[in-house]
């Protein structure tokens, strides 16, 4: 498995994930558990790899 999320693109999953989760605690009823997809962004920044963008072929990381 080889990196293929970037400095920036590890910044801008961070705020999404951070902001999705927010919504556990903003939201009332069963629509609060959609933040937990928040989850995913924090999981790829902590892996350092995306599944989709694997699947596309893209990649965000700089070439060594």
């Amino acid at each position: 498995m080889q990196t293929n999320v970037g400095s920036v693109d590890k910044v801008i999953r961070v705020v999404l994930g951070l902001a999705l989760l927010s919504l556990i605690f903003i939201l009332e009823g069963n629509a609060r558990w959609l933040g937990l997809i928040g989850i995913a962004p924090l999981a790829t920044v902590a892996m350092g790899w995306c599944p989709g963008y694997a699947l596309l072929g893209l990649s965000s990381a700089k070439k060594k």
